[in-house]
């Protein structure tokens, strides 16, 4: 079970691959990726499968709107690594 610190090396890893102009140093945790940097809803999509397969668990997508915050992704990533 990864702890939160390797979940948000791993998400922070993930938008960086998708988003290298992210400044991820600057980053807010509370607020929504696409209000931070040029997130569409491809790079969306794209950041949810990185996480999937580099967490090796499934994210349905009717739970993609917890991701949409770096908080909100530890938070709920750590729900579904716990089982």
């Amino acid at each position: 079970m990864p702890t939160e610190d390797q979940i948000r090396q791993t998400a922070l890893e993930v938008i960086g691959k998708i988003a290298p102009e992210a400044d991820l140093a600057q980053l807010d945790p509370a607020d929504r990726f696409r209000n931070q940097f040029d997130f569409d809803s491809v790079d969306f999509m794209n950041f949810a499968m990185g996480l999937q397969d580099r967490l090796k668990i499934q994210i349905p997508e009717q739970d993609y709107p917890q991701l949409a915050t770096l908080d909100g992704c530890i938070a709920y990533l750590r729900s579904k690594t716990a089982t």
